[in-house]
């Protein structure tokens, strides 16, 4: 199964690419998408779907997994982080792949065995588990990492499209 994980952000949207063969799973890609502050927010969002649809159609993933929303004090920040989801999701619908949403609390108990387990601990989980150099940077694309992890466990579903 090609796991497509990705941790929604207007700034930074983090991606990572795994297959999972069995019990093994291995990193084909990561990164992050960064859109600059000072361009229009229609321009950000445009790139950020045109990101997503060149991954899905590079990679061609069996699902995409991505972090859901969580409540946030900052609606603002809240609403922005929303609406770069949606352009993922709609990238998602339109390649014909699957989504699957998870909550922070079900990421860190998947990739930890802890739902409220520091960013730190996450990260380092990561490495282990995808049998990496070095702690992906930025917190964003180990937070991808993370989030397919939590769908590799969790999504025992086999996609077939």
């Amino acid at each position: 199964m090609r796991i497509l994980g990705i941790d929604p952000g207007l700034a930074t949207v983090g991606y990572a690419i795994i297959d999972k063969q069995g019990n093994s799973m291995k990193a084909l890609d990561f990164g992050c998408v960064r859109t600059a502050a000072d361009t229009p927010l229609t321009t950000r969002l445009e790139q950020i779907f045109t990101a997503s649809e060149q991954l899905l159609a590079r990679w061609q993933p069996d699902v995409m997994a991505l972090e859901q929303l969580f409540f946030n004090r900052n609606v603002t920040n809240a609403l922005l982080v929303g609406q770069a989801r949606g352009v993922c999701i709609l990238a998602a619908c339109r390649a014909d792949c699957p989504v699957e949403e998870y909550t922070p609390l079900q990421v860190k108990q998947a990739v930890v065995g802890n739902g409220r387990a520091a960013k730190q601990q996450v990260a380092a989980m990561v490495k282990a588990l995808l049998n990496l150099k070095d702690i992906p940077r930025p917190d964003d694309v180990a937070d991808a990492m993370a989030v397919a992890i939590c769908h590799a466990h969790r999504g025992n579903l086999y996609y077939k499209r």
